[in-house]
This record gives structure tokens, sequence and C-alpha cells, in this order.
């Protein structure tokens, strides 16, 4: 039997501690009531085995609980004797304990922990995003399109003034381009025609999730007569309705949310709040990459050199700079879903298609 330590016993029906004395003896733990005879409030000794009981970590700071079956418990009242008393049991110690007695050891498991962050936040969110888009039925895409419509018409565009017969005969040359590209599964879409309500928004498109393109005149004006231009921006922008990165993105905003909502169908507040979302965000340059590799299918498939986005962002950054010198936000393009790459990289990329 090794030398006693005092402690506090806790019998797990009252908060009052009793003072006891912990002996070791064989493969027993003995807890020997302190109280003085004939007080009443001593306990009968316990015997407990060694091997069963869950011993405190050891820390830098804080007490010691053993805690007992039944809900009692044993309170150390000199916490370096208790460590030395329960070292001499021949307790060692598991290396995640030893680790965070040391600095270096914690410094290296924040490091750890704030890098598996970063990777669950570069791979692992945009992984589970595709996981429940792929669980979010389409119409949802289709209510919140309507919502975000609306709440831009309200606030940043007005009715196109483009001729009828002009937006008709885009219209019809992007359906041909879809279907050639798409003849069996075309995504659903719907081209809307507006122009901004002051010279910030500019040449402009965007797709809201569930198909619906918003084509800006100032876009269409960018380029007097090359119309090839503007399908081919138009087949961009069917990239990201196919993929529907624009839901995908809302999933990675409020991925909890979104995971609720599939698992028990109820997405009203989601679509509420997803015109406030989509205003916020922009799309990765993953996306935008898949996006422009569709536009290069959709041109293919419709006779149309990828060259014409080459003179599109041409024109696109000679409209930026005469917007910078009148004093403009500069980054008024992009409204709302754009983190594009720089155009350096997608004039280059559309080039290269181009020559191929």
């Amino acid at each position: 039997m090794n030398a006693p330590l005092e402690v506090r016993y806790f019998n797990g029906r009252s908060t009052r501690p009793q003072p006891a004395r912990l002996y070791a003896q064989g493969d027993e733990l003995l807890i020997q009531p302190q109280a003085a005879p004939g007080s009443g409030e001593g306990f009968e000794t316990l015997r407990l085995p060694l091997a069963q009981l869950r011993w405190p970590e050891r820390t830098r700071h804080g007490g010691r609980l053993l805690h007992l079956p039944g809900g009692a418990s044993v309170q150390a009242l000199d916490v370096p004797a208790w460590d030395a008393w329960v070292a001499q049991l021949g307790r060692r110690e598991g290396w995640v304990v030893r680790a965070q007695q040391n600095w270096r050891g914690v410094g290296l498991a924040v490091v750890l922990l704030l890098a598996a962050l970063a990777l669950m936040y570069q791979w692992g969110l945009p992984l589970a995003a595709r996981g429940i888009t792929a669980a979010v039925p389409l119409r949802v895409d289709a209510m919140i399109g309507t919502e975000v419509l609306e709440s831009i018409d309200e606030s940043l565009l007005l009715p196109s003034a483009l001729p009828a017969q002009q937006q008709e005969r885009l219209r019809e040359a992007f359906a041909r381009m879809v279907q050639s590209a798409h003849p069996d599964d075309a995504p659903a879409w719907k081209l809307e025609f507006r122009r901004g309500r002051d010279r910030r928004l500019g040449p402009n498109a965007l797709a809201l999730p569930g198909g619906t393109i918003i084509l800006t005149d100032e876009l269409v004006q960018l380029l007097p007569g090359e119309e090839d231009a503007v399908l081919a921006v138009l087949g961009h922008e069917l990239g990201h309705v196919r993929l529907r990165h624009a839901m995908r993105q809302l999933v990675q905003a409020s991925a909890l949310g979104f995971a609720m909502s599939v698992a028990f169908g109820d997405y009203g507040t989601l679509i509420g709040s997803a015109p406030v979302l989509l205003g916020t965000l922009g799309y990765s340059r993953d996306a935008e990459r898949e996006a422009d590799a569709e536009s290069v299918r959709l041109m293919r498939a419709a006779g149309i050199s990828p060259r014409v986005m080459v003179r599109f962002f041409e024109a696109l950054e000679r409209w930026r700079a005469e917007h910078k010198r009148a004093g403009l936000d500069d980054d008024a393009i992009g409204l709302a879903f754009s983190s594009h790459p720089a155009t350096a990289e997608r004039i280059a990329f559309f080039r290269e298609a181009a020559a191929n």
C-alpha cells in the first residue's frame, strides 16, 4: 500500500464534501473516510478496481476530479501532490496529454488545425456544396431566380430600350446555338433584356438560379454589329446555369442552413434571403473557367470563332478605362455574381481556343 493522499469525497447525493484519504492496494483503490468517529458524517471504505477508473488528465491549470460509479467523485486538495501520487501508480500519460503540456506541441496543434480548416474551406466546402446542390430540387432554383429578378428589377434595372426585332433575333440565334451544343440535355433557360438605371451597371450579363439570363443593352451596344460576341457571352452565362453555379455559391454561403432545408424540405427562409446573399457573393474562379469552357463549346457548335470573345474583352477593357476616367466605380462590372479570373488570362484562354 502506498502513502495516503488527502482528498474530498462527494457521495453523488449531496453537494457537501467529506474528508477522505486515497490508498492504492494491489489493483484496487481504497477511499477511506476521515470523519471523526460518532460524527455521523462518515461513509464505508470504498474499494474500486484501478483498471476501471477514468483518471482526469493532467493540465497546467485547473483542479483534478476523479469520477466514480454511481455519480460519486473525488476532488484533489493539492494538485501537485495528486499528480505525483498518481504518477507513483505507474499510469502512463497519452501523447496528447504530454503534447498539451508543451508549448511546441500546442503550437503544432494550432498550425495543424488552421491547415485543416483551410483545406476544408478550399476543397471540402465546395465538394459538400456540390452534393447538397444535387439534392436541391430544380424548382427551388426557379423560385430563387424569380425572387432575385424581382429584387434587382426594383433597384438596379429598367426595361430594355433595344428594338423588339433585335431582341427576338438574339433569342432565336441563342436558341439555335444551345440546340446545336445540347440537342438532348439543354438546361431550361430564359433570356431577359434590361438596361441599367445608371452608368454604373454598364455592359453586363448575369445568370440567375433557375435559368434566367439577364443581358443589358449596354453589352449589346459594346460591339455594334458583332452579335456573335453577344452570343458567346450568353454561352458563358448558360454554363453557369447548366452547372448551377449560383445555387452552389448560395449553398456554400449558408451550408448548414441548406443542409437542414434538404433534410426537412423547407426552403422558404432561404428563398427569401437569396437576393441579399447573391448580392454579396461572387463565383469562384474555377466556376468562371468552367463557364468559359462551356462558352467555347457552344461557339464551336454554332460555328463561331472563340476570337470574338477576345474582341469583346478588349472592348470591355476600353469601356472600363473610360468609365474610370469619368470617376465612376470600376468595380461595377460583374454585378453580384462575378469573381472573374484576370482579363489577360481569359483573353489568352480564348485565343488558344481559337487557334485550336
